[in-house]
């Protein structure tokens, strides 16, 4: 292809955002390798590439993806199968273990080629998040292979360098390679220990496309969808699950707001500030039922279920004023005794603010200064400003905001912090002159 920058390139780019993870998932189950599997999706991705600008995109392109990747997979397979014999170096390690290599060689095949590509991603984030991985190791993996960041984003999100990550990308599937692992859904005990590993990882997934990481996009829709998709299968798999009805709540919720959460030009709207009539009403119906389903099932509830819970609260709230701030700290109270961490007091802080007054909230804010965690945490000085400024301390606002301006690696919300700063530089000049 001569012009990289061609309308038909930029479609595939965008084809390839959305498709990449499935692509991966089937050619992965066939290939028993996720190395490889990435390999054959990247050749299908060339082939599309020379060939899509002359024939056209065609109606049903993850299929065609699909298809070229699992027909380079196949031609892999067929050729080990005939080049193997004749290394005569292997003969004496053949025999009963061959053979029981090739049946489950065969029965992986056929299992492949009748593969439904609905759960095969599904499949892939259970593999990516086997227990012989490190949870840093399952988080990175999932992060590239699944949702599609790039070694830098995964860097840029967990403040590590790139060869860093690199290193547990490579690590993750070598080990997994090296075990043989089957990508397949587990059973029984087996699912149950990797389920809180996956919800973790589906979340992650979700987050980033709801509030990027780094970037000139605030959202990426792409994947909060994806891990939405995730999340209903799970729910189909798992229907008895108080945290899988939870999640799949949490993120219906959140995501009924998408479309609110940016202007015309494109920039960032916060919640407050938020049209709710551009809500997805619908959305948030489902959303709540699901919390419904989570509510009535047995068993305490965990974070995903209390963090619907809260976000239920601003749904259900026909403004911003109406929001029930009293039953959201309560339900943060509830938080940090299920999932601890400084993010959480955070944000039960914010909510402290909004219930009972920003002096109140400048307080526990400030007990966090200290939490290592926090340090480069750029929504700790934005919380910070916003709750002086509030309270008329408009110098020290400029400073926080600018602060976390500083911190923040997406441009829309540097740009956004940046404004709210000049904000307050103004509104204190204004403020001196008038005394």
């Amino acid at each position: 292809m001569n012009d990289a920058s061609s309308p038909v390139a930029d479609t595939i780019a965008a084809i390839w955002r959305i498709e990449a993870a499935k692509v991966v998932a089937v050619v992965a189950r066939l290939s028993g390798d996720l190395g490889l599997a990435e390999d054959f999706a990247q050749d299908a991705l060339v082939a599309a590439l020379e060939s899509w600008p002359r024939t056209g995109v065609p109606a049903n392109p993850g299929a065609w993806l699909t298809t070229a990747a699992r027909r380079r997979a196949l031609d892999r397979l067929r050729h080990e199968r005939i080049v193997a014999p004749k290394h005569s170096q292997l003969a004496a390690e053949w025999g009963a273990a061959r053979a029981e290599r090739e049946a489950a060689q065969r029965a992986q095949l056929d299992a492949a080629l009748d593969d439904d590509i609905g759960d095969s991603v599904l499949r892939l984030v259970f593999t990516a998040c086997h227990p012989l991985l490190s949870a840093p190791a399952r988080t990175a993996l999932t992060l590239k292979v699944v949702a599609g960041l790039s070694t830098a984003e995964i860097a840029r999100a967990y403040l590590k360098s790139e060869a860093t990550i690199a290193q547990r990308i490579v690590r993750a599937k070598r080990t997994l390679n090296a075990a043989h692992v089957p990508f397949e859904l587990p059973r029984g005990e087996a699912l149950e220990a990797r389920l809180a590993s996956v919800l973790e990882v589906v979340y992650l997934i979700f987050n980033e496309g709801y509030a990027a990481t780094a970037g000139d996009d605030w959202m990426r829709p792409a994947l909060c969808d994806e891990a939405r998709r995730l999340g209903q299968l799970l729910r189909q798999l798992l229907p008895e699950e108080v945290e899988v009805q939870g999640l799949a709540a949490l993120m219906d919720i959140q995501a009924s707001r998408l479309s609110a959460r940016l202007d015309a030009a494109g920039e960032p709207i916060l919640l407050l500030d938020q049209d709710r009539s551009r809500w997805d009403r619908p959305l948030i119906r489902r959303g709540l039922a699901a919390l419904a389903r989570a509510e009535a099932l047995p068993g305490p509830f965990g974070p995903y279920t209390l963090q619907a819970a809260i976000a239920a609260c601003h749904a259900r709230a026909a403004t911003a004023a109406a929001t029930d701030w009293s039953r959201i700290v309560a339900l943060y109270d509830a938080l940090m005794v299920a999932a601890p961490s400084p993010v959480v007091a955070l944000n039960r802080a914010v909510a402290v603010g909004m219930a009972f007054g920003p002096a109140a909230a400048l307080a526990l804010v400030d007990t966090l200064a200290g939490e290592p965690a926090l340090k480069d945490y750029h929504l700790l000085p934005s919380v910070r400003g916003d709750l002086l400024a509030k309270l008329e301390r408009l110098d020290e606002a400029r400073a926080e905001f600018q602060r976390a301006a500083d911190l923040a690696r997406n441009a829309r919300e540097r740009a956004l912090l940046y404004a709210r700063a000049a904000r307050c530089a103004a509104e204190a000049k204004a403020s001196s002159r008038a005394k």
